[in-house]
């Protein structure tokens, strides 16, 4: 079954309805549906292996998705904020390509890859004006490879990560109703096109009917606008994202859109990143009608696999048990279509509030890349998330689990470490990493950002907070001071670029 399914069942139901509004511009599902036909005309013409987007959020990311589907070719959005050589690099590997975006840095990299460009513009008019004879069209089955994306390769050179329509629809049949939005439903899709989380959202929103709204380039102030102006119901966000919001709603105050034009806003979804605890306190009380979600999910599980809903987000502010109000940091529980297990360094399944690796196994894993597959022989993929299940069955994440800090064969969460220091009322946020100790292997470096308006505390401060609330083993070494720390545009704390500042 063919992803495509999903636009072709909205475009006969609701023809007439607005199913993408971007930059002013309004579609119907009925006129999607015809420009993926005519993308798919187009793509066969073009004899090419893959269809790749090197561009920001618009229409022609729905419209390329769902034509490369129909073509049977993998749709491969790219990363346009990585630097000429990389990107270069990862044009090379999917030669010959139809690259829909930027012409000149296509032609400056990569003209000599044998690829076929065309503009964002160009490709939008070539696929309202390609449409074959009805009879003529002999779509893809869908029994193959829909999306190929680039991991981040923090750690190594990209892996080509991916996912077949069986799992994308794995996902969405298995969480989303059809067409269970009202026509006035609204979702802002502020996410990157080369993110899952993007891809996810189009998906979902399509085959729910429920309208998507893209804005290309964030900025907070945009962002509470086209709220107002597009009366959205629906919105994720990465943690960044809310942070920058919440700052533009404090400073910006009565200069706002009135408060009654941002209550068409029910329910906010984050993920991409650890969300600090103040952030989320915070935007529960200034969007007190919405429901905020928690999504956890990879790339290589065709999106969310745990949720964290909104009764929880409530329950956890509004009580003062201690374990309920930590639920505030936890992912959720497992979504039904997936399995979840924690396991040790060999192999054994741990128990209640035992930290360990997380697996994941169901029909939307895929865990499977061009290179290899990363499945175990029962269809089990490790995430190389670290993390733990308590005994009520929530399930939190302390970090990468090639993060883990490991002093004297002792292993140490950073995400322990940090949480202790965002208690500080002077730190406005903090990154726990290992530093190289000739006495223990590993010791425990952290990398500070103040808050604005106060001094930096003494090393001897932040060492007795931390001694006072966890062991001693957990005491920071060494302690530097950043104006900021290196984050990614998803919002992913990216821990290396610390070490390499911890370790000069």
């Amino acid at each position: 079954m063919n992803i495509a399914l999903l636009l072709e069942m909205a475009a006969e139901a609701a023809p007439d309805r607005v199913g993408l509004v971007c930059e002013g511009r309004r579609w119907t599902y009925g006129e999607l549906l015809a420009a993926a036909r005519g993308a798919f005309e187009l793509i066969r013409q073009s004899d090419v292996q893959y269809v790749a987007l090197l561009d920001e959020s618009s229409e022609a990311a729905v419209i390329a998705v769902f034509g490369a589907a129909l073509a049977g070719v993998p749709y491969c959005p790219l990363n346009y904020r990585l630097p000429d050589a990389d990107l270069a690099a990862l044009l090379a590997r999917i030669s010959p390509a139809l690259v829909i975006g930027d012409e000149e840095r296509i032609t400056r990299i990569a003209g000599d890859h044998g690829h076929n460009l065309l503009s964002r513009e160009e490709f939008s008019l070539k696929v309202q004006e390609t449409v074959p004879a009805e009879d003529a069209r002999e779509y893809d089955p869908g029994e193959g490879v829909a999306i190929q994306l680039f991991t981040s390769g923090t750690t190594a050179a990209p892996k080509a990560a991916i996912l077949r329509h069986s799992n994308l629809l794995g996902y969405i049949l298995g969480t989303v109703e059809f067409g269970s939005a009202d026509e006035a439903d609204a979702a802002l899709v502020v996410v990157p096109p080369y993110h899952i989380a993007g891809i996810s959202a189009l998906l979902s929103s399509i085959y729910s009917l429920r309208k998507i709204v893209m804005l290309p380039a964030f900025s907070p102030e945009a962002w509470l606008a086209l709220v107002a102006a597009e009366r959205v119901s629906n919105a994720f966000v990465v943690p960044t994202m809310l942070s920058r919001i919440i700052e533009a709603m404090e400073r910006l105050g009565g200069t706002l859109p009135p408060a009654s034009s941002l209550s068409s806003l029910r329910a906010i979804a984050y993920g991409g990143g650890k969300m600090p605890i103040e952030v989320i306190r915070r935007a529960l009380e200034l969007f007190p009608s919405a429901g905020f979600t928690n999504a956890y999910g990879l790339t290589e599980t065709s999106s969310t696999i745990a949720l964290l809903g909104p009764d929880d987000h409530r329950a956890a502010l509004a009580s003062q048990d201690p374990k309920v109000r930590a639920r505030l940091t936890s992912l959720g529980k497992p979504i039904p279509t997936v399995e979840i297990e924690i396991r040790g360094e060999n192999g054994e399944v741990l128990g209640p509030g035992e930290p360990g690796e997380i697996y994941v196994r169901g029909e939307q894993v895929s865990g499977e890349y061009k290179e290899k597959s990363a499945l175990d022989a029962q269809g089990w993929f490790p995430t190389r998330d670290a993390g733990y299940i308590d005994e009520h069955g929530y399930l939190f994440l302390s970090g990468r689990a090639d993060d883990v800090i490991v002093r004297g064969g002792e292993n140490m969460s950073p995400g322990e470490i940090e949480d202790v220091l965002l208690t500080h009322p002077a730190v406005a946020d903090a990154c726990a990493c290992a530093i190289p100790s000739l006495e223990w292997g590993e010791a425990v470096g952290v990398a500070i950002v103040l808050r604005e308006g106060h001094d930096a505390p003494e090393e001897p401060e932040i060492r007795d907070l931390v001694r006072g609330r966890l062991r001693s083993s957990r005491v920071p070494e060494k302690i530097v001071f950043l104006a900021e720390l290196p984050y990614n545009e998803m919002g992913k704390l990216l821990r290396r670029k610390v070490k390499d500042v911890l370790a000069d």
